[in-house]
């Protein structure tokens, strides 16, 4: 079993050590910064729901409701350490970051809630930046010289989005109908509603 380690600021979080963590139920948080509609197709059974938007507008009352034990989640750790580097700002400097995220967890054999298939955020910033850039080469090929100018944008979007953590076309991806959830998650609904210093009961499924 892996041991949590850090690297850097990092603190990162192997799926075995969080299904330890939870079969012996010691005082833990897992956060899902997700957005709602991911979390309805999987999520890791117990964690709770707040989207990453909705957490870096409400970091102090999130961290006011954290005990000393958080773990961050999302789909692969980027969003999750996105979250990880918001709470630092209010002085929670000892949250966790899955490794692997959802997907990591359940291929481990840990416990999740399946629902609705869907794909997640991050498989579909890959197809949106792709197709653009197929767009901008076919279009410039066929149509006009200018519309390669298009690809050329998108790579200095990607190249922006990796040297700040960012992700511009993500946010605006999140925003679309297919990704909206029945029940969005809000203040009231998400932050809390969570129990206060480690007095959480289980999450509902």
């Amino acid at each position: 079993m892996t041991s949590p380690s850090k690297a850097g600021a990092v603190t990162a979080l192997a799926p075995e050590t969080l299904q330890s963590w939870i079969k012996e139920h010691q005082d833990l948080m897992v956060i899902d910064v997700r957005s709602a509609a991911e979390f309805e197709s999987m999520h890791i059974r117990g964690s709770y729901n707040v989207p990453l938007p909705l957490l870096s507008e409400h970091t102090d009352e999130l961290a006011a409701r954290l005990g000393s034990r958080v773990v961050l989640v999302c789909q692969s750790g980027v969003r999750a350490e996105q979250a990880r580097q918001r709470m630092t700002t209010v002085g929670l400097d000892t949250a966790y970051v899955l490794t692997g995220g959802v997907p990591g967890f359940a291929a481990a054999g840990g416990n999740v809630v399946k629902g609705k298939d869907r794909w997640d955020l991050e498989r579909q910033v890959r197809l949106a930046a792709g197709s653009l850039v197929m767009l901008g080469l076919a279009g410039g090929k066929f149509v006009s010289p200018k519309i390669r100018m298009l690809a050329g944008a998108i790579g200095t979007g990607l190249t922006f989005s990796a040297a700040t953590n960012t992700c511009a076309m993500g946010k605006a991806l999140s925003a679309m109908p297919w990704n909206k959830a029945a029940a969005e998650p809000t203040r009231e609904s998400a932050i809390l509603q969570l129990p206060v210093h480690g007095t959480e009961e289980d999450a509902a499924a």
